[in-house]
């Protein structure tokens, strides 16, 4: 079965950085996009970054200069570096990819990851 296993969450001080990862696994026929949501207390879910398969990326305003997406497709893996956090970047970050296998087209979330910024 298809799986998405994100890594690289933890604990850092304002201004430092992080670096977050998230792998695909099983039997995967093409991505159609990875990107990167998160979640913070009393707020609504949103997306940070996406990447396509022809490779072009969007950020969210609030990460925009700040946050890096990249992918690497034949390792079915999807990376977040971030730089210069905030406070405010504290969130459970998830990773997402819709992906087509054996069974047709799906949406698939990883289980999150915990991001705090210490100010």
């Amino acid at each position: 079965q298809v799986q998405l296993v994100e890594s690289g969450g933890g604990l850092v001080q304002a201004g430092g950085s992080l670096r977050l990862s998230c792998a695909a696994s099983g039997n995967i026929f093409s991505i159609n996009y990875m990107g990167w949501y998160r979640q913070a207390p009393g707020k609504q879910r949103e997306l940070v970054a996406v990447v396509t398969l022809r490779g072009t990326t969007s950020y969210a305003d609030s990460v925009k200069g700040r946050f890096t997406i990249s992918r690497d497709n034949a390792k079915n893996t999807v990376s977040l570096q971030m730089n210069s956090l905030k406070p405010e970047d504290t969130a459970v970050y998830y990773c997402n990819a819709f992906l087509s296998g054996p069974q047709g087209g799906n949406n698939y979330w990883g289980q999150g990851t915990q991001v705090t910024v210490s100010s």
